[in-house]
């Protein structure tokens, strides 16, 4: 695992990989956070999402909402509502009003955005931004997961996280 300032890369070499990475930051968020995930079709970004609701206490079956748009996911503890968004179908402001992603990110719950390029004047200015990369080496299968923070929140998130992590490896 590499680290630095605010940012922290590792390698995931199985899908359950990914699903524990993401259950870790699931643990750590908190009402308002903005998680958005970057990578290609098959990347790994709904596994990541299983992982983050199921560490943020959500019991709820997570699918990706290519078709659907927006998942909801509910905590059983308090009833908080996770969004989960794809945004890979929007094509203008006018898709971005209609499914109301002001609304969403105003909401008491955590939101997680796939294809965040899309929507990227919509965005606060502090959210954690995962990128998820195919490793790129004949020899080696697995993924490489990113984490940018781009703000303050979002940075002590990161280094929480770069913290956890190192400690689950020991």
């Amino acid at each position: 695992m590499k680290t630095g300032d605010k940012f922290v890369k590792l390698k995931s070499d199985v899908v359950s990989d990914t699903e524990k990475v993401g259950e870790v930051l699931g643990k750590l968020l908190g009402i308002d956070d903005v998680v958005c995930l970057i990578g290609g079709l098959g990347a790994g970004k709904t596994a990541f999402t299983r992982g983050l609701s199921r560490g943020w206490g959500s019991g709820s079956r997570v699918t990706s909402p290519t078709f659907t748009l927006i998942n909801e996911y509910t905590r059983s503890t308090d009833d908080q509502i996770m969004h989960h968004l794809d945004c890979y179908r929007l094509s203008s402001n006018d898709d971005v009003e209609t499914i109301g992603l002001d609304d969403i990110l105003n909401t008491d719950g955590p939101t997680i955005i796939e294809w965040p390029e899309v929507v990227v004047g919509w965005l606060p200015a502090d959210y954690i931004a995962i990128l998820i990369e195919p490793v790129t080496t004949a020899a080696e299968n697995g993924r490489w997961v990113s984490f940018q923070s781009t703000g303050p929140h979002s940075s002590k998130l990161v280094e929480e996280l770069a913290d956890r992590l190192m400690e689950e490896e020991k």
